[in-house]
């Protein structure tokens, strides 16, 4: 499986991400835009979801393509990011046409971070601001682990945070890019080998490979959850340069979630808003066999993602004031 140097989302063509946090708040917005509308759909599993304009991306629906993704802490109150994001891209004068007036397309999805330890007693939502300064800061490089969305995530017995993966077929590019805080856990209990390691590559994620105790199936030996007052969340991004169809994309997003099945266990729980957004930069056509291509594409984007989640672990770090301790405190087994 080819990876290429960043191993980011960004490694797909025309594919832009920006993080902005704030570490009192314990919170913070990842935005996924590129210099050209793209094509988008979603697929949610979880049963708490939340979300912006996601209903705009079923295949049926008028509009085509979006101007940026958002991905952000804060429950609720972070879909304000979306608004930060829209009207930056106003001012660039982005978006959807309609006679004289521009309306910029930037669905968006949160995840439960409110009981972290961070400072929520805010008397004006921060999100707006934050999602302003991850789309203004957008590029091909960004930083995983606590960053952006990631940045006040939690797991089960880990902090989360902020993954990102890549890999291709031929000249297409696959990416993932994911806010890791789930019910369950992405390690087995009391051990440090991830859920994930079978996937792993060029050893991205520590190199330890599969905890022997689980056996060659992979089944729990052992898992624990989050309190389920957290209602927690694992929100993702896959993207490719291939040209696909709205349709397509959402046939991607929905094949993109064997990923979190395999890096986290639970997974598409009923605390969880679980969700995966499928992307096309329309770079490449597909062969002939589009089902095929398809279905390549499709299971590629299954396995970065879960690469994506066990890096998201893995590249947290600690600070002050955390609940849970990082991947790289626990102790070696």
């Amino acid at each position: 499986m080819p990876t290429f140097d960043r191993n980011l989302i960004s490694d797909v063509r025309g594919i832009l991400v920006g993080n902005a946090d704030d570490a009192g708040l314990k919170s913070g917005v990842t935005v996924l835009t590129s210099d050209a509308p793209f094509t988008a759909s979603v697929s949610v599993m979880g049963g708490s979801p939340g979300t912006r304009e996601t209903d705009l991306l079923a295949p049926d629906k008028l509009v085509e393509q979006v101007d940026a993704l958002v991905l952000s802490g804060g429950s609720a109150f972070g879909l304000d990011a979306c608004s930060g994001v829209s009207e930056t891209l106003r001012l660039q004068n982005r978006g959807y046409t309609a006679g004289p007036a521009i309306v910029p397309i930037v669905p968006g999805a949160i995840l439960f971070d409110l009981l972290n330890g961070g400072d929520k007693s805010w008397s004006e939502n921060p999100y707006r601001e934050l999602g302003r300064n991850a789309y203004l800061s957008a590029s091909k490089a960004f930083d995983l682990g606590t960053e952006g969305a990631g940045y006040g995530a939690l797991t089960a017995t880990l902090k989360g945070g902020l993954g990102s993966a890549s890999a291709r077929i031929g000249e297409i590019s696959v990416g993932a890019l994911v806010a890791v805080n789930p019910v369950g856990s992405v390690t087995p209990e009391n051990s440090r080998h991830f859920w994930a390691a079978a996937f792993e590559q060029n050893g991205e994620f520590g190199a330890l490979g599969p905890d022997p105790n689980t056996g060659h199936s992979g089944a729990p030996f052992g898992h624990k959850i989050a309190p389920l007052e957290q209602r927690n969340t694992t929100i993702a991004i896959v993207a490719t340069d291939a040209k696909l169809t709205k349709a397509e994309c959402y046939r991607l997003s929905v094949a993109a979630h064997d990923g979190i099945a395999r890096a986290i266990v639970p997974a598409h729980t009923p605390f969880d808003g679980d969700l995966v957004f499928g992307v096309s930069t329309g770079h490449f056509d597909l062969p002939e066999d589009r089902a095929i291509a398809l279905t390549r594409i499709g299971a590629l984007a299954a396995t970065c993602l879960a690469r994506a989640i066990a890096r998201g672990v893995y590249a947290a770090r600690p600070e002050a004031g955390d609940l849970l301790p990082t991947w790289s405190e626990t102790s070696p087994t």
